[in-house]
């Protein structure tokens, strides 16, 4: 008897944690970003040729920073002009210290439509194979 045990995604984890060791070895956390992914909303006249953008993350270049499982929300400025920012955790490339780089680099993920009854959200869930 097997039993397959289907985990939800690691990377918002690692994403959080990556952030407060930066953040604690004070250091500046910038997060790499897929801007082309859907539901990304961030200021496209910085949106590099390659549809990639750098966006400081760190407490002092960004207000009401909010992490969760499913998104990276905070306010910040460009060229004086504020904006709000929403990047889907899927959409993040990396995470690292703009001052040494160090940090981890993610693989692009697609965008996978729901088929009908094929996913419990945010839960886990065992099968029993026989």
């Amino acid at each position: 008897m097997s039993v397959t045990i289907v985990m939800s995604s690691n990377k918002p984890y690692l994403t959080r944690a990556f952030y407060e060791w930066i953040v604690d070895n004070a250091c500046t956390p910038h997060i790499l970003v897929n801007a082309n992914y859907p539901d990304c909303h961030v200021p496209l006249d910085y949106v590099e040729k390659n549809g990639e953008i750098t966006l400081n993350i760190s407490p002092l270049a960004v207000r009401d920073i909010n992490m969760t499982n499913d998104l990276i929300e905070f306010q910040a400025s460009f060229s004086g002009v504020v904006y709000t920012i929403s990047v889907p955790v899927r959409a993040v490339l990396g995470i690292y210290a703009s001052e040494n780089q160090e940090g981890m680099f993610f693989g692009y993920e697609e965008d996978e439509p729901e088929e009908e009854g094929s996913k419990i959200q945010d839960k886990p869930y065992l099968k029993v194979l026989e």
